[in-house]
């Protein structure tokens, strides 16, 4: 008689964010460029400042929000100075970086559980530019060192750093409303990453 699975237990806030997020996610995912035949390194580089024009204003809202929790550092997982970085060595100088448009419409962080779900959207895109970071590699002989830090800027503690974030989220006390309102934050981020990278021009 087969022994039975041993049963992984899913935290319901993570449930919730899987079933909320799903279709944002894949459809998101099929419009980015990155495996595109058309991505060459001026597109790459346009693509990089779209990503900077998002991340700094609402990396600088999760900053100001009042709305992180205590006992979670935000500092160690910022990803602006990185992108800056990563469009200098693409050959941008600091007078065209300081033109980037830069996104306004952002999804509202007023609570923890909006702070989180926000997070939860980063985090996650963070552990998939793994397989970016490979493509980029290989496609255009871009990698950490002259233009796609980005993509690997956890390095070998990406899925060590992902699992703490997913366990941070899973042990905190949540009640129904809280849950929704993570989900409901987690939904804002990517639409309003897609409707900025498709004013940007971006996407395939």
């Amino acid at each position: 008689m087969p022994a039975k699975a041993r049963e992984i237990y899913v935290p319901p806030v993570l449930q919730d964010l899987r079933a909320g997020t799903a279709e944002l996610h894949i459809a998101l995912e099929k419009r980015l460029p990155f495996f595109s035949d058309t991505l060459d390194a001026q597109a790459f580089g346009r693509l990089m400042q779209a990503y900077y024009g998002f991340y700094a204003p609402l990396e600088n809202a999760l900053q100001r929000s009042g709305s992180v929790p205590d006992d979670f550092d935000l500092t160690p997982r910022l990803k602006t100075h990185t992108l800056r970085a990563d469009l200098r060595a693409l050959g941008m100088a600091d007078a065209a970086l300081a033109s980037v448009p830069i996104c306004q419409q952002l999804p509202l962080i007023d609570s923890s559980a909006a702070c989180l779900g926000v997070l939860y959207v980063l985090e996650g895109a963070t552990l998939g530019g793994q397989i970016l970071r490979r493509e980029i590699a290989a496609r255009l002989a871009v990698d950490a060192d002259n233009g796609a830090a980005f993509l690997d800027i956890y390095g070998a503690s990406t899925g060590r750093r992902w699992r703490d974030f997913i366990e941070y989220l899973g042990s905190r006390p949540m009640d129904a409303a809280e849950r929704e309102a993570v989900v409901c934050a987690a939904q804002s981020t990517f639409s309003c990453f897609e409707r900025w990278l498709e004013s940007q021009e971006v996407l395939a």
